[in-house]
């Protein structure tokens, strides 16, 4: 016998030498402008997300207004009485009361166009409003639509 058919041949994988991995990459930011670009980000969505939490906060009374209107109007006797509270106590709800409490008539009138930007009360649909209270009589629906519709649109837009 051969000596060299003997011999079992070496193992030709147990002489490689393993590759070194590159270190992990970092996931934070390496230069002082990005950490500035993040930190301005991170701040920018939080006073955003403060920022819209407070406005749904603040228009609140809106939501309920406008939730108070949809049941006046879906009630068997819709009247511009109701409509006229209404009104008047969400501007109680948004500006100060030794403001609203004293207007009545034209002057209350013109407080609504003046917060509404138009002038729809004094000069248009609105006009009905301030005598509802006082009158015994009650507005055609056909007058109703319209005023409903001006107090709706005023509760969405007025602005102090």
């Amino acid at each position: 016998m051969d000596k060299t058919s003997t011999v079992l041949p070496k193992d030709p994988v147990a002489g490689l030498i393993d590759i070194p991995l590159p270190l992990p990459v970092s996931l934070w930011p390496q230069t002082w402008t990005s950490v500035l670009v993040a930190t301005l980000l991170a701040v920018g969505l939080i006073a955003a997300i403060c920022w819209l939490a407070w406005r749904h906060y603040a228009d609140r009374y809106r939501r309920e207004a406008l939730a108070d209107l949809d049941r006046i109007m879906q009630a068997s006797t819709p009247n511009a009485g109701a409509l006229e509270l209404l009104v008047r106590r969400t501007a109680l709800a948004a500006f100060p009361r030794d403001e609203i409490v004293p207007l009545t008539g034209p002057a209350w009138l013109k407080f609504l166009d003046k917060t509404y930007g138009g002038h729809e009360f004094s000069q248009g649909a609105g006009r009905r409003l301030s005598l509802a209270p006082y009158s015994p009589q009650q507005i055609p629906p056909a007058e109703l639509g319209p005023l409903a519709n001006l107090v709706r649109r005023w509760i969405r837009t007025h602005h102090a």
